[in-house]
């Protein structure tokens, strides 16, 4: 049975109204899209290939967090919030 990686991925909306994701646990991991089901799509294609990338370049699989468990927390979100002073 595949082993199942469950990473976390932060999704931000830029400037321009472009979706921004990526996952702080592998370097150099981003994408993009102009929704964002569209950047979560790209996310995971990208982590994808990272991992691939990583399976030939020791040195940068070195610096991938592999180390989840099915038990770990889930992270939820990050929003702003408005405060009227």
């Amino acid at each position: 049975m595949p082993k199942v990686l469950n990473y976390k991925v932060i999704v931000e909306q830029d400037e321009d109204g472009v979706f921004v994701a990526s996952a702080p646990d592998i370097p150099g991991c981003h994408a993009q899209g102009k929704t964002y089901e569209e950047a979560l799509k790209n996310i995971k294609q990208v982590i994808d290939l990272c991992l691939q990338v990583a399976e030939d370049i020791p040195n940068y699989k070195d610096r991938i967090n592999y180390d989840y468990d099915e038990n770990q927390s889930r992270f939820i979100g990050i929003t702003n919030i408005a405060i009227q002073i």
